[in-house]
This record gives C-alpha cells, sequence and structure tokens, in this order.
C-alpha cells in the first residue's frame, strides 16, 4: 500500500466493525482523513474511539448514512463539499433467511449492497472527479457462481437468501469494471476497481443469516471453529488486505478484481484475480448500469 496518504480524504462505508473498521484504521496510520458514514451513531462512536486508539492523531469524523435508503444516501453526499480522494464501497448484508426490503421497496441485498453504493458513488461523483480518485468496491468470491435475474432483480417470485446474495455482489463486480470503462471513456478522471476479503470471520455472518429466523444461525459458530483451527477462514487484518491495495498501492489497477492468492480464495496475501465469468459479460453490465440508474435515481 502507500505508507504515506497525508492530504487525501477516505470515504469508507460499513467501518463501524469488521472490515471496514480495519481498513479505516490503516489508513489513518497511513495519515489519511477519514469520514465513516455510520447507520449506528453509538457503534460509530465506538469505532472511532478504536481508530483514535490505534492512531492517536488520525483526523477522523463520523457521518450518518443508511446505505437501505436513498434519502439517507443523497443526504450524506450532500454533507460533503471537498473533493475525495478514496472510496470504499465496502458495507453489506449477507443472507438474511427471509426476505427482507430497504426503505425504497428493493430487496435489502440487492439495494444496499448494490443500489445504495451506486448511488452514493453517483452522488459523489464530482468530489470524486475532483479528487482524481480511487473507487474500490468489495464484491465476493460469491459472484463466480452467481447470476443476475433482469426479471426478477428484486427476489420477489422466489427468495433464496444465498443466490440473493450471491446477484449482490456479481453486481458489485460488474459495476466496479463498468464505473472504471465509462470513467475511462468519459474523462472522469477516477480509477475504479474491485476486491473481496475471501472467508474473513466478521459479524457478518450473524448479522445477516439470525435476520428472519427464530433460532440464531449455527454459522457464526461454524466459521469460528475453521478459524480457531486455522482452516480456510482468516482474520480481519489478513481479509482487509486485498482492499487496501486496490484502493492505496500505486501498482493495482483499474477494472481490476483483487482478493486472496491462497486455495480457493479463502485466504492468503492480495493478488489480482482473473475477473470472474458472469462478470465479464458487458452486455450484462450495460443492461445493469441503466437498470440501476432507475432504481437509484441517479445521474452519473
Amino acid at each position: 500500500m502507500n505508507n504515506d496518504l497525508s492530504g487525501q480524504l477516505a470515504v469508507v462505508t460499513g467501518a463501524s466493525s469488521g472490515v471496514g473498521l480495519g481498513l479505516a484504521t490503516r489508513l489513518a496510520e497511513a495519515g489519511a482523513e477519514l469520514i465513516l458514514p455510520v447507520r449506528d451513531p453509538a457503534k460509530g462512536k465506538t469505532a472511532l474511539d478504536r481508530v483514535r486508539a490505534t492512531a492517536p492523531d488520525a483526523r477522523v469524523s463520523l457521518g450518518e448514512l443508511d446505505l437501505a435508503s436513498l434519502d439517507s444516501v443523497a443526504a450524506f453526499a450532500r454533507s460533503l463539499d471537498r473533493p475525495v480522494n478514496i472510496l470504499i464501497n465496502n458495507a453489506g448484508v449477507m443472507a438474511p433467511a427471509t426476505r427482507h426490503t430497504t426503505a425504497d421497496g428493493l430487496e435489502l441485498q440487492f439495494g444496499t449492497n448494490h443500489i445504495g453504493h451506486f448511488a452514493l458513488t453517483g452522488q459523489l461523483l464530482p468530489l470524486l472527479t475532483a479528487g482524481n480518485a480511487r473507487v474500490t468496491t468489495m464484491t465476493s468470491a460469491s459472484a463466480k457462481r452467481a447470476a443476475l435475474n433482469f426479471d426478477d432483480l428484486q427476489n420477489s417470485e422466489k427468495y433464496s437468501a444465498v443466490k440473493a446474495y450471491g446477484q449482490s455482489k456479481l453486481a458489485n463486480l460488474l459495476f466496479a469494471l463498468e464505473l472504471h470503462r465509462r470513467a475511462t471513456a468519459e474523462g472522469w478522471g477516477i480509477l475504479s476497481n474491485a476486491a473481496h476479503p475471501g472467508t474473513t470471520l466478521t459479524g457478518l455472518y450473524a448479522a445477516g443469516p439470525n435476520m428472519g429466523r427464530e433460532k440464531p444461525s449455527p454459522l457464526e459458530k461454524i466459521m469460528t471453529r475453521f478459524n480457531k483451527w486455522g482452516l480456510l477462514v482468516q482474520g480481519v487484518d489478513q481479509g482487509l488486505l486485498p482492499a487496501l491495495y486496490a484502493a492505496t498501492d500505486p501498482a493495482a489497477r483499474g477494472g481490476r478484481l483483487y482478493g486472496p492468492d491462497g486455495f480457493g480464495q479463502f485466504t492468503g496475501g492480495p493478488t489480482e484475480l482473473r475477473i470472474y465469468r458472469p462478470a465479464q459479460d458487458t452486455e450484462a453490465a450495460t443492461r445493469l448500469w441503466e437498470a440501476s440508474i432507475s432504481l437509484a435515481d441517479v445521474k452519473y
């Protein structure tokens, strides 16, 4: 990574815990000024204190953002008035047992993971352009086996938690790649890429899977056990490295995917990965972009 980010302004979504908090801490240690947009002010304050405990001289502040509300996205974007140099679209929800919707009536995973970040990036585009920004969007290895159902992007006909999550993560990857293509063609002056953290133990494995369940999901316990055994699961300090590399390293390029270099992309150090086959479909990327413009009600 670039070890000197002095003078750069970074925005990291989902920084109240997990990989987002780890990324925020590393960026602060490198001298970046941070804005952490959070949904829960109490968790945000705890995260802010943790960043400052590690980087006492850090310039870090909180913003208010609920990616499941387009009004909230627009309000947060309006609150910023300076060039943004780094945007990491990291926040997400994974595999609620039952179908939930955003404030705007979108399926929760598609609406939060993709449309929320699509809208945020579009609203911030003038500031990103002014800052010659890097935009890194977090995807997942689940995108490798995912597909977009353009006839039912909201999974309203037959909800599958895993398929809906995979679709949202494929959308993240397609968006990151299409954003770079358009930024290059239009001269926006930004670099866009994607990263995934492999199998990293965070609260994601409890928060989403426990939504809509009467009994707690066993997934978090299973993942914790694998992590303890050192099998196919890694901690946050390791899992954040691909996104950190993608967002800050001078060698990281736009229109690329970065992830772990270990077996099955579960764990390991950061490396450039081959773009997953479903994300190589530029026609699907264009179609998704047009659908997202309509759903997010945002102009690029």
